[in-house]
C-alpha cells in the first residue's frame, strides 16, 4: 500500500469513542460472557433503525439446532423483481452478537444496495466452539441459495459479507464453497457432499483472518480503541477448542494454502484496529492469487466504525460504495 496505514484518529471517531468511554462501557475481556453479551446488546442495538420495505424473521434447519435468520428487502422492489442477495454474518468475536445488534448495518446495506440481506444468527462460543459457527454459516448460505426466489432474491447474484468475526465467517464460507465445488467436480459426485452455491462477491469488513498476535497493528493498537489485544485473545480463547484449531484455514483463512478461484472481494480495513495488518495481508494474498480485490483502507478509523455511521461520515460513505457494488452483482 502506498497510503499510510495509520493516521490521527478521525475527530468524529474521537467523539464517538469518548462517548462510549464516558458511558462506562468496559473492555470485553474484563467481563464474563453473559455480561459482555448484555453490554453488547444494549450498546449496539439501535433504537431508530432505517426503514426498509420488508423484514421477516425465519428459522431454518441447522446441523444441531435451528438457525434464526432475518430477511430484509429494500422498499421499492416490486414483487416480481429479482434482487441481489447478501448473506451477512455479524461480528462479536464468535462470542457476542445478535440479529438485533447488526440490524442497523443490514438495513443500510439493503437500502443502499437495493437488495435482499439475510442476516444469520449463527451459534456462539463458548457453548458452541469452532467449527459450529462455520457450519451454520455455510448451512445458511445453501438455504438462501435454494430459497432466494421465495423472497424476491436472485440466487445467481449471491454475495457473502460480514464484520470482524462475521468477515472471518464470510471469507471462510467463500473458501468452503470453492472447495466443495472443486471436490464435486473432481470426484464427479453430483449432489453428494456439500452443495456449492456460486458466490458473486465477498464483502469483508475489518475481518479476523489469522490466529496470531505478532503484527505491527497489534503492537500499535493493543489498547484499542474499541477493540484491544486482550479482547481478541479472550475471543479466540472462547472460540477455539484448542490451539491446534487456530491453524485450521476454516478458523484462520489467511493460512489457507491456496486462495485462487475465490469470488471477487471487497476488504475494508482500519488504521486504529489490531486486526488491520491481517486484513491487509488477506487482501494482498487474494490479489496475488488472481482474485479481483477492492481494498478500502481507512487509516483514521477504529475497529467497528461501520456500526457508527450516524456519527461517522466516513462510515456512511462506505455504505454508499458497498451498495453500489451490491447493485451490480
Amino acid at each position: 500500500m502506498t497510503e499510510p496505514l495509520r493516521t490521527d484518529l478521525d475527530p468524529e471517531a474521537v467523539a464517538v469513542v469518548a462517548d462510549i468511554r464516558s458511558a462506562g462501557v468496559p473492555e470485553w475481556s474484563a467481563l464474563s460472557v453473559e455480561s459482555a453479551r448484555r453490554v453488547e446488546d444494549e450498546a449496539f442495538s439501535g433504537d431508530d433503525p432505517p426503514a426498509v420495505g420488508f423484514v421477516r424473521d425465519v428459522a431454518i434447519p441447522g446441523p444441531e439446532q435451528e438457525i434464526p435468520l432475518r430477511v430484509y428487502r429494500n422498499e421499492g422492489l416490486g414483487d416480481a423483481d429479482s434482487a441481489p442477495v447478501l448473506v451477512y454474518y455479524h461480528g462479536g468475536g464468535w462470542v457476542l452478537g445478535t440479529l438485533d445488534s447488526i440490524d442497523g448495518v443490514c438495513r443500510r446495506l439493503a437500502r443502499r444496495g437495493d437488495c435482499v440481506v439475510v442476516s444469520v444468527d449463527y451459534r456462539l462460543a463458548p457453548e458452541h466452539p469452532f467449527p459450529s459457527a462455520v457450519d451454520d454459516a455455510f448451512t445458511a448460505l445453501r438455504w438462501v441459495a435454494d430459497n432466494a426466489e421465495d423472497f424476491g432474491g436472485d440466487p445467481n447474484r449471491l454475495a457473502v459479507g460480514g464484520t470482524s468475526a462475521g468477515g472471518n465467517l464470510a471469507a471462510v464460507t467463500a473458501i468452503r464453497a470453492r472447495n466443495a465445488a472443486e471436490s464435486r467436480q473432481t470426484a464427479r459426485l453430483g449432489g453428494l457432499g456439500d452443495d456449492a452455491p456460486e458466490i458473486a462477491r465477498q464483502v469483508l469488513c475489518y475481518p479476523i483472518t489469522d490466529h496470531a498476535f505478532d503484527t505491527d497493528s497489534y503492537a500499535e493498537n493493543a489498547d484499542g480503541p474499541l477493540l484491544t489485544e486482550d479482547d481478541m485473545r479472550w475471543f479466540w480463547d472462547h472460540y477455539l477448542r484448542s490451539e491446534v484449531d487456530g491453524a485450521n484455514p476454516y478458523a484462520s483463512p489467511l493460512r489457507a494454502r491456496d486462495l485462487a478461484g475465490l469470488p471477487p472481494a471487497t476488504v475494508v480495513t482500519c488504521g486504529h484496529d489490531p486486526l488491520r495488518d491481517e486484513g491487509v495481508a488477506y487482501a494482498e494474498r487474494l490479489a496475488e492469487s488472481g482474485v479481483a480485490v477492492r481494498h478500502d483502507h481507512h487509516p483514521d478509523q477504529p475497529h467497528g466504525f461501520l456500526s457508527m455511521s450516524e456519527s461517522i461520515s466516513a462510515a456512511d460513505r462506505v455504505f454508499d460504495e458497498l451498495g453500489e457494488e451490491l447493485q451490480h452483482l
